[in-house]
């Protein structure tokens, strides 16, 4: 095999196509609500990793549990990318009526892509913290909050941080 290329083999290469049951499908008998989305810092130099916190509320009369995910997507990249893809995620229990703020890093290894050697490169980003993917359709109803961070500095081997 001589062409290792991912674009059209796997669900996160697909295009505008979505997969049947992506990651996070499911049902709930709650209804959740995002909301505080802080990425810090909004512009981080090329090495270093970002911090990530939301606050998850559950609106509905039962006890439920939510699967919070977190994706990445690259604004502009020298080598193709996957439209999104997923850099963190944790089920969390939340009582009927109550909220918890939940925090992440972002490492930086996760915005690293392949160009004849793993590499860091500066530009702008979005990340995506909800329920499920971006753009998904569910039946239960989710919502996906977005924000977009910059790293600056020069392109350079992932090694080299």
């Amino acid at each position: 095999m001589e062409n290792y290329t991912m674009e059209g083999r796997t669900y996160r290469y697909y295009g505008q196509e979505a997969p049947l049951y992506p990651f996070g499908y499911g049902l709930s008998y709650t209804t959740f609500k995002y909301r505080d989305l802080v990425l810090s810092p909004p512009v981080l130099p090329v090495c270093a990793n970002l911090s990530v916190s939301v606050v998850l509320e559950n609106m509905g009369q039962q006890d439920g549990e939510e699967v919070v995910q977190l994706y990445l997507r690259w604004e502009q990249s020298s080598v193709p990318v996957p439209r999104w893809q997923l850099v963190a995620f944790r089920r969390v229990a939340v009582p009927s009526g109550r909220e918890t703020k939940l925090s992440f890093q972002v490492a930086a290894e996760q915005r690293a892509v392949w160009a004849q050697g793993w590499r860091l490169e500066p530009g702008t980003f979005t990340l995506f913290a909800g329920g499920q993917q971006p753009g998904q359709q569910t039946r239960a109803p989710s919502e996906v909050l977005t924000a977009r961070f910059t790293v600056t500095g020069a392109a350079r081997p992932l090694r080299g941080c």
